[in-house]
């Protein structure tokens, strides 16, 4: 493998990490059996939290990657090329979230379900590395610590109003644009607070390149990493009471109450941390090979969890009826399938895309010279008529 000092495989590490620990999360919360479902189980209990801790580093990691991608060239604003390939992916990601909630059978009895408007991780992915361009954009130009501080400002906003705007339920809006911002309507995700986490990642983005030379960056970057997330786990909580206290603040005392983002942040800083430290095991070609194909991996899951297009998913057949000595090992089967069919396309991308632009070519050549058959009997058929009428109305004798 090409070794680039520049390129941080740890990152790709924690994505794939990332991706795994959702294979398996959706995998047991779909299928195990609620009898199961003791929060005092030391065993569920560890793997709840850890499942708690999968979004905010896929999200945070999502807006790491992006953005390091994003600044790593010379070009400003518009110039950037990053910048349109950034909108025709957040674009992407939302047209095949709304694609992995489309139901085929539901569209031939001419029915859009429900369930195609809700919200998903995708979407809200996607959305957050569109707002993460317009941030971009609008700080170019400007001085340099205006898009970290943008960035920055963003989460601590989300972060710290999101007792407020968790309650509303935005019927003004229609449902579909409604549904991004509240879960009301059953949406797994909104855009609020989950874009918070991708700001974060994004600014996290810009300190590395800021100081990707620094002979001390990595001894530096870990010490700061667990320092932050012992203080945001076990100190935030005390932080945001003391701030209750003193201002009087429904805001923080609301906040305190429900202090999960810190929390999660905090659990995102260990993580970072952790991989960090590992860095030097983090080169293995497979591992880089998932976490650089997320996106066919969570597409491959969906199909066979959920059943996208048909419904015809496990999750149809045993929604929450699966016992623990099920589960483990068909969590493990399911992450495998769901990676290795996912490799399997992304190594033959090429062949797949050329086969289908092939039958895509020949299908359209069929109706082609189907239309064109068919403009010419209309044409015939009108001239007919018309010769037909003419002579109704005595206009012509032949």
């Amino acid at each position: 493998m090409k070794n680039n000092k520049y390129r941080l495989y740890f990152v790709d590490a924690m994505r794939a990490w990332a991706i795994l620990m959702m294979l398996q999360g959706h995998f047991v919360d779909g299928l195990l059996d609620p009898i199961y479902r003791d929060s005092s189980n030391m065993v569920f209990g560890i793997w709840q939290y850890f499942r708690g801790v999968t979004a905010p580093v896929f999200f945070t990691v999502s807006g790491f990657i992006f953005t390091y991608l994003l600044i790593k060239g010379t070009e400003t604003g518009w110039d950037n090329p990053r910048v349109k390939k950034g909108i025709k992916r957040g674009l992407q990601l939302l047209f095949i979230g709304y694609l992995l909630r489309t139901n085929l059978f539901g569209l031939l009895n001419g029915e859009i379900y429900g369930s195609f408007y809700l919200v998903d991780v995708l979407h809200c992915i996607g959305l957050s590395l569109l707002g993460i361009v317009g941030i971009y954009l609008f700080s170019s130009g400007k001085r340099k610590f205006v898009f970290p501080l943008v960035l920055l400002v963003t989460t601590l906003v989300l972060f710290v109003l999101e007792p407020q705007y968790k309650t509303m339920g935005h019927t003004y809006l229609p449902e579909f644009l409604a549904n991004y911002l509240t879960k009301v309507n059953g949406s797994v995700f909104t855009i609020f607070p989950w874009f918070g986490y991708a700001t974060f990642g994004s600014f996290l983005a810009l300190m590395f390149a800021r100081f990707k030379d620094f002979k001390y960056l990595y001894p530096s970057a870990i010490s700061i990493a667990f320092a932050m997330g012992y203080l945001l786990i076990a100190q935030s909580s005390n932080l945001v009471l003391w701030l209750s206290q003193t201002t009087g603040s429904k805001l923080f005392a609301d906040l305190y109450l429900n202090n999960f983002l810190l929390h999660r942040l905090g659990d995102v800083f260990v993580v970072f941390g952790l991989f960090m430290l590992m860095r030097r095991f983090m080169t293995n070609k497979t591992v880089l090979s998932i976490g650089s194909s997320t996106l066919s991996i969570y597409v491959v899951h969906y199909m066979i969890l959920y059943g996208s297009l048909t419904g015809l998913g496990l999750y149809a057949f045993l929604h929450h009826s699966l016992p623990p000595s099920i589960i483990v090992p068909g969590a493990i089967a399911f992450m495998i399938a769901c990676t290795y069919g996912a490799l399997r396309y992304e190594r033959n991308k090429a062949d797949i895309k050329l086969k289908l632009s092939e039958i895509r070519q020949l299908v359209a050549g069929q109706l082609e010279s189907w239309s064109l058959f068919s403009l010419r009997a209309v044409k015939e058929f009108a001239f007919r008529l018309w010769i037909a009428v003419l002579r109704l109305l005595r206009v012509v004798k032949n």
